[in-house]
């Protein structure tokens, strides 16, 4: 499945690391993208940098604004920031897609799994943005620096939704990324790849990997419902 043309990703969030590599790789592959700030001058010079790389005009403002123009929002701010900007877009994205890339990520005990009361960030943002909203979690264990360059991520993109539509959506925005997009089930699943973000930060400090991220092994065949 591929994104419908002419739609429009916003990225909240987008000038921060995560943010920042996912729009430039897919402003490549020729999405049109707002990216969000919570300064929006900032923003401005995010868009205005990725724009003059690639060779055309990228908007941007603030991550309510970034939200309100797109079709689909992909929110990449720390868990800190989680409830507050979704508390801020919310009133904009009835109806849509939100992409959610949270990990619940507790300083300063970053390789220790602490989920939040809810069970999984994703979790916490479809109670927070209401059942009018989309929510699909993924993007949660993929280098943000590697994502920044040229080089081939060999990661796999575990996607989870209770909207299978919504989330074949998000494998595409994955595979158009470079990464390989796979169906992980419901939103509550989501649990699993939070979790393995706080192991893979250890594995990367235990054994001196430069951002160690998953493969699903194995011959995938897809099976039609």
């Amino acid at each position: 499945m591929t994104i419908e043309a002419g739609k429009v990703i916003g990225v909240v969030g987008g000038t921060g690391h995560l943010g920042a590599a996912l729009a430039r790789r897919w402003a490549k592959a020729g999405y049109g993208i707002v990216i969000g700030s919570r300064d929006a001058d900032k923003a401005r010079v995010a868009a205005d940098a990725l724009g003059a790389e690639q060779g055309r005009s990228i908007a941007s403002g603030t991550n309510k604004a970034a939200a309100e123009r797109a079709d689909i929002v992909v929110v990449t701010v720390p868990f800190a920031s989680q409830a507050a900007v979704l508390d801020e877009i919310r009133p904009v994205v009835a109806g849509k897609i939100v992409v959610d890339t949270t990990v619940p990520l507790v300083p300063p005990k970053v390789m220790r799994v602490q989920l939040p009361a809810e069970g999984c960030a994703a979790a916490r943002a479809q109670a927070l943005l209401g059942a009018d909203v989309r929510v699909v979690s993924a993007f949660h264990n993929v280098a943000a620096h590697k994502l920044a360059t040229d080089e081939l991520v060999e990661c796999d993109v575990l996607v989870f939704g209770d909207d299978k539509a919504a989330r074949a959506e998000v494998v595409a925005l994955a595979d158009a990324a470079g990464l390989r997009g796979l169906h992980a089930g419901a939103l509550a699943n989501s649990a699993a790849a939070e979790a393995l973000t706080s192991i893979l930060i250890f594995m990367n400090r235990n054994y001196a990997v430069d951002g160690a991220g998953i493969r699903i092994t194995g011959e995938l065949n897809a099976i039609a419902d």
